[in-house]
């Protein structure tokens, strides 16, 4: 649910920008500004996710997250001023940026090494669902021809699930992991038991001895040394994945098939579609990404988004072939869905130890929106002054990305969470033996793709 609203929330603004132009009087940096809003406050939710998250626990941490979706939907939908609107989407985007950073790591923390790929991934399928809803619901809403109150409606029907999602939070468990830290064993064994391990108290043995493996002085700290890996695998990651530009895709997506000619009507059935095929390559990605990891599908992704842009590219320069544009953008957001959509929320929940994940994840979140802001906010600037502009930066940050993975990023796949962190150097004194079987603890070995 908080996947899906997190997507709902990221979309659903594509629909309603031109009545909020013209209700408003937005210039272009206005409208910028009314879209990144919502970002912003992702940066600021991501950025205090990872403390909240440890203070309190993942699951009373998305319960006030939840909170902040059902009076950000009200609000939106009443808001009489521009500044309202501003506000109420600047707390709707603490409960995105939160969200993304304790959904994941709470799923990671609670699924078995060979689901993890798949539970984790779910929380990107219900992004995809979430945007697909989006889009959906305001082809729906535009067909009841509501004038100048349709963005309200666009923006407000968010209540409805998000305050679904508040209450389903409070059936919810701990996580083991989190109660294991806070010295809460009983607790932490009776979750394990209820989560279905076989073995509860050789489990929880295993938790607490990756603990003291990253323990010392500065345990909590994420900024240290012998992080730097896994630090600079999920801010190069959370970069890489809005420099490839989907978010402004997404966001001006009606706006772009305006541009090539498209009426109102069939830019949100257009919508539709791409919303459909981001959801069916996203389920592609998941039924793969424990089978052929995650380095693969970031590798072939990147090579359908370089085509793929190249070709949105040309069809601007030329101003021509405007029909095929569909084709491309499809093209283009099914790649992502496959590839990064599908891998980044995965990778960050991995590569960090337990007592730094929750940070470590809002650090490569933090980032992720942080470009996602920066990006959204001067699209319409440079589409403005030329339409292909925008899609050959991208394609160049596509082409620099395949080059950073094929180079620089482990495998991640079938990975136990306490043997990650010794693989990208948590600990100091336990190594790594790869078998035929995954990985174990063992005799000394190194990882093939650390060039330290």
């Amino acid at each position: 649910m908080g996947g899906s609203l997190l997507g709902f929330d990221t979309a659903v603004i594509s629909g309603a920008t031109h009545e909020l132009t013209i209700v408003f009087g937005l210039s272009p940096g206005e409208l910028g500004i009314t879209v990144s809003a919502a970002l912003w406050g992702t940066v600021i939710g991501a950025m205090v996710a990872g403390p909240l998250g440890r203070r309190l626990g993942p699951r009373t941490s998305l319960l006030i997250l939840a909170a902040c979706y059902v009076v950000s939907a009200l609000g939106c939908a009443f808001s009489l001023t521009w500044t309202s609107l501003l506000l109420f989407r600047l707390i709707g985007g603490l409960g995105m940026g939160g969200s993304s950073v304790i959904a994941p790591v709470y799923i990671a923390e609670v699924a078995p090494p060979s689901w993890r790929g798949r539970l984790v991934g779910a929380f990107q399928i219900n992004i995809i669902v979430g945007i697909l809803l989006a889009y959906f619901s305001n082809y729906v809403v535009g067909l009841a021809s509501l004038g100048q109150i349709e963005w309200r409606w666009q923006l407000g029907v968010a209540a409805a699930p998000a305050t679904l999602f508040l209450l389903m939070l409070i059936g919810n468990p701990s996580s083991a992991r989190w109660l294991a830290m806070r010295g809460r064993l009983e607790e932490a064994k009776h979750v394990l038991r209820k989560l279905g391990s076989q073995n509860p108290d050789s489990e929880l043995t295993h938790i607490l001895a990756s603990l003291e493996g990253a323990g010392g002085p500065k345990a909590n700290q994420l900024f240290q040394w012998k992080y730097r890996r896994p630090i600079l695998l999920a801010v190069t990651l959370a970069m890489f994945n809005q420099l490839v530009g989907i978010n402004a895709v997404l966001y001006y997506l009606n706006d772009i098939f305006s541009m090539a000619g498209f009426d109102r009507t069939s830019q949100n059935l257009q919508a539709v579609a791409v919303g459909g095929v981001m959801l069916v390559a996203t389920l592609l990605a998941l039924s793969l990404i424990d089978r052929f990891g995650r380095r693969t599908l970031l590798l072939v992704g990147s090579v359908g988004l370089g085509v793929c842009l190249a070709g949105i590219a040309v069809i601007f320069h030329l101003h021509a072939y405007e029909r095929a544009l569909l084709v491309f953008v499809v093209g283009y957001v099914g790649f992502f869905a496959f590839s990064q959509g599908s891998v980044i929320w995965v990778y960050l929940s991995e590569i960090f130890p337990g007592q730094v994940r929750a940070r470590g994840q809002g650090l490569g979140s933090s980032i992720h929106w942080i470009m996602n802001a920066l990006i959204s906010g001067v699209f319409p600037f440079f589409a403005a002054k030329s339409a292909e502009s925008p899609f050959v930066v991208f394609l160049v940050m596509v082409i620099l990305q395949f080059v950073a993975v094929l180079l620089f990023f482990p495998e991640t796949s079938g990975v136990t969470l306490e043997d990650m962190q010794h693989l990208l150097g948590g600990t100091d004194d336990i190594a790594l033996h790869r078998t035929q079987d995954g990985v174990r603890s063992g005799s000394q070995v190194t990882d093939p793709l650390n060039t330290d």
